[in-house]
């Protein structure tokens, strides 16, 4: 234990319980910052921290906004000392395992307001609102089976900036083996997808087509082997394959813009994507004992 905590930032006050069915806390670390914590023994499923990590990663190497995460080592005078943190069921509150939890930094402070949810007036404030539409690709070829989520920066000038969170339902859910159709994972509040322009979807095409799948991969090898498994990896993978395939983005956005106004659910078969389900992973690493030497 001594030699994790020497090599991870690790967790060192429970601030509070978050809502949400993963069970997070906000918490402040060793590095002095705050972060909202997610853990290895929640109760959706056994891919949740691998998605958190591997979503980020993804949506920030086709540019959009999201918070810093890093793994956090949750000591066992941590759990110990906390026992609020611990996970709660239908039979009563059980301690949790001292593990690397995922934590991403939380973005409240005093100086800048923050939005979860907003009222219609403040929708013409947003300035990345065609960002909406690029998250929504990303989702709905990840196979994320949960709305996504965002929260909103005001500026100084009382503009909104949106930042994505939450990408544990993403690659097939927590569990690795969902098919959603398209719809479930749009934004929930629909205004923010206002018709897009030519321009826009032929810049979503270019942003996947040019997508760095090698410096993905390097990112995505710091991801604890711990959180990895095989659906993970092959959900993931299956991601890659069809926003590598232009053919695919194409008519997927085509069902996407077409959905905002006949609320369709209407999903792209599945068996248009052309590729082999591990064709975008490097050389070597086609199958989980490869890419992780461990037995999930």
């Amino acid at each position: 234990m001594a030699s994790l905590m020497r090599n991870f930032v690790f967790l060192t006050r429970c601030i509070r319980n978050l809502r949400g069915g993963s069970q997070p806390i906000l918490a402040e670390a060793s590095d002095g910052n705050v972060y909202v914590c997610k853990f290895s023994d929640n109760l959706q499923g056994p891919n949740l921290l691998f998605n958190e990590a591997a979503g980020t990663e993804l949506y920030f190497a086709l540019g959009l906004p999201v918070a810093p995460w890093r793994p956090l080592w949750v000591s066992e005078e941590f759990v110990d000392r906390n026992p609020a943190c611990w996970v709660q069921t239908p039979e009563g509150s059980h301690r949790r395992n001292s593990s690397l939890c995922f934590g991403t930094r939380y973005l409240g402070n005093s100086r800048q307001a923050l939005y979860e949810i907003l009222p219609g007036s403040y929708f013409q404030r947003i300035q990345n609102e065609a960002d909406f539409w690029l998250a929504w690709l990303i989702d709905a070829c990840a196979h994320h089976t949960d709305n996504r989520q965002a929260l909103f920066l005001e500026r100084e000038s009382r503009e909104l900036d949106a930042v994505f969170i939450d990408f544990g339902y993403m690659f097939g859910g927590p569990c690795g083996l969902e098919a959603p159709p398209f719809r479930a994972s749009r934004y929930r509040d629909g205004r923010i997808y206002r018709q897009p322009k030519a321009n826009l979807l032929m810049t979503i095409r270019r942003t996947a087509d040019n997508l760095d799948n090698r410096n993905l991969w390097r990112k995505l090898a710091t991801i604890p082997d711990g959180w990895k498994s095989q659906s993970a990896s092959a959900a993931l993978s299956a991601c890659l394959n069809r926003l590598a395939d232009a053919g695919y983005v194409r008519e997927c956005l085509d069902v996407i813009v077409e959905s905002t106004h006949t609320c369709s659910h209407e999903r792209l078969d599945p068996g248009y994507a052309k590729f082999p389900p591990l064709s975008v992973l490097p050389s070597g690493l086609q199958t989980r004992e490869q890419i992780y030497g461990v037995v999930a």
